[in-house]
């Protein structure tokens, strides 16, 4: 039924309600045209991949490759928006999970699971993104992303929690620093734990992180909004560089790093420009 305006003027709201982003056209700085051209890369399908893809497909992106290796528990449905029952029941794949629910939100994306290790990725893959979202729980799998990303001059936007706090860092080569270059002591330490000296694998416990849903869902649509900006044209309205997120305080902290003049991607990037 149409709107009348005060003067006795019919607006239709049929033509503006059929378009799925007619409100996110509203925002003047957001490209839409180019948000759905880009082909956008989200490793981790756990907590916070499933937000993150969830928060791409609703704003328009349209091409998502999600990869993980792992299976779904039960222990992953209190913060995993697309996981049921019975995935956890059956041990279905998250990144399969993730895409095939993804696609019920808009079946016009094009999301595609990569069952596997991110490090199994081929090396020709990572020039056909346009922007990588990191979703990993783990430093090894975040330094391998940060350094194919930072090689290829691809923009990183990295998210990590821990109960309720979690932190985002937006890499845009080669102006910013990378996550090698915010690497400390520990960082290293927990590296050495997971290689042996001869550079196998070995095992080690590693205690499971505290985790919930309100942290996991403010992290990753920060992690998505500072994509958003990058695909709009906006980099230059990012966090610069880390961003340190406090729910028991309720407060954010914008921490700006110092670029390593001795990191390794830093100068392999130089090397080919």
């Amino acid at each position: 039924m149409p709107l009348q305006r005060s003067r006795g003027v019919g607006l239709r709201t049929d033509s503006i309600d059929a378009d799925r982003w007619e409100r996110s056209r509203r925002i003047d700085w957001l490209d839409m045209e180019r948000v759905a051209s880009a082909r956008v890369l989200v490793v981790g399908a756990g907590a916070l991949g499933n937000e993150a893809v969830k928060d791409l497909v609703l704003s328009g992106v349209r091409r998502v490759d999600v990869v993980d290796m792992d299976h779904v528990v039960r222990s992953n449905l209190n913060r995993c928006v697309f996981f049921r029952e019975e995935d956890a029941s059956q041990g279905a794949l998250k990144a399969e999970v993730v895409a095939d629910r993804a696609r019920e939100l808009d079946p016009g994306a094009d999301v595609r699971p990569m069952v596997g290790r991110v490090e199994d990725l081929p090396e020709d893959a990572w020039s056909s993104y346009d922007i990588v979202l990191g979703c990993l729980d783990n430093i090894a799998a975040r330094l391998h992303v940060n350094a194919h990303s930072f090689y290829r001059g691809t923009p990183y936007i990295d998210g990590g929690t821990r109960g309720t706090t979690g932190k985002v860092q937006v890499v845009l080569p080669p102006s910013t620093p990378c996550l090698q270059c915010g690497m400390n002591s520990t960082h290293y330490r927990t590296l050495d734990l997971r290689h042996s000296c001869t550079g196998g694998d070995v095992t080690f416990f590693q205690p499971k992180i505290a985790a919930e849903i309100t942290t996991t869902a403010i992290i990753a649509a920060v992690q998505v909004r500072e994509a958003i900006k990058v695909l709009s044209g906006r980099a230059d309205r990012c966090i610069s560089h880390v961003a340190h997120y406090d729910g028991l305080a309720g407060r954010w902290m914008e921490l700006e790093l110092s670029l390593d003049p001795s990191c390794p991607n830093h100068m392999a990037y130089d090397q080919i420009c």
